[in-house]
């Protein structure tokens, strides 16, 4: 059927049932009864502009259209997307990156490359934040460091790899942090060239484990603020992913306001100089 600009489109129970599932089970964000709403509001524009009558025929779109799916879902992960981020954002769990446990595995590893990927780097504020730590106590001079990005959305890492941003971005930074690593272009603010180039940008699902495996290979994992928004069995089986491939020790980093203690006996919690991560041994 096709639109009728006449009829308003809602998304009924079973529609919201179907498109939620499915949601979850392509990119792991989860989306409770209570936020209905917010899922026919994101929606909607999507519904309209493919010229439907209803989100079921956006769902048969979605899961049964090889030649037009893989746009839309990239269309749809892009609207999905909670963009917030900014640089020296929870700064404590670098911190203690650098000035803590790189000592001590570089102590007893002094000739081992590292890896550290940040899994949801969005545009990228994340591991230029990670370099930049890293290059102001200088250990791309001391051992070989190896830092990847990576974000389901091709937009936000198209967006990382031009490494340009607006003040916002900046607003935790020092004055002299940002005068240091960023120089003013037009109305935003490039990254220097020596810190962009550290990092190396790529696009991967957290739910795919052929997208997980070569990238979670690592020995420090940031994957912060996102599994608030997975339901709590897509982020065991994430975390048990991260856990098959990591090395050991390795190092998992998770957002403030998240807590993996009731759902994988995996890893170790620690707490050093008052930052939390979860170690495996």
């Amino acid at each position: 059927m096709r639109f009728d600009p006449s009829i308003p489109v809602k998304l009924s129970p079973t529609e919201f049932t179907i498109l939620r599932d499915l949601i979850a089970e392509r990119t792991g964000l989860c989306f409770n009864d209570n936020k209905r709403d917010l899922l026919e509001d994101k929606l909607s524009p999507l519904v309209l502009e493919r010229g439907f009558s209803s989100f079921f025929d956006y769902y048969y779109l979605l899961k049964y259209d090889a030649t037009a799916a893989v746009a839309e879902w990239s269309l749809l992960t892009e609207t999905l997307r909670v963009p917030e981020t900014y640089f020296w954002r929870e700064f404590d769990q670098i911190q203690i990156l650098v000035q803590t446990i790189l000592p001590q595995y570089v102590a007893l590893n002094p000739k081992l490359p590292l890896r550290i990927w940040s899994a949801v780097c969005s545009t990228g504020e994340e591991p230029l934040t990670i370099a930049m730590a890293l290059n102001e106590a200088g250990w791309f001079e001391r051992i070989d460091i190896e830092i990847i990005a990576s974000d389901i959305s091709h937009q936000a890492i198209e967006k990382a790899r031009q490494g340009l941003y607006r003040a916002y971005s900046l607003r935790n930074l020092s004055l002299a942090l940002q005068a240091k690593y960023f120089t003013a272009e037009q109305n935003f603010w490039r990254i220097t060239p020596e810190i962009h180039r550290r990092v190396k940008w790529t696009n991967a699902n957290l739910i795919s484990k052929t997208e997980v495996a070569p990238l979670a290979r690592a020995h420090f994992i940031y994957c912060r603020n996102v599994f608030i928004y997975f339901s709590e069995a897509t982020v065991r089986q994430t975390v048990k992913q991260f856990f098959g491939f990591m090395h050991t020790p390795g190092y998992l980093f998770v957002g403030a306001s998240e807590s993996l203690l009731k759902l994988t006996t995996d890893f170790d919690l620690q707490e050093i100089n008052g930052a939390f991560v979860y170690v495996k041994h």
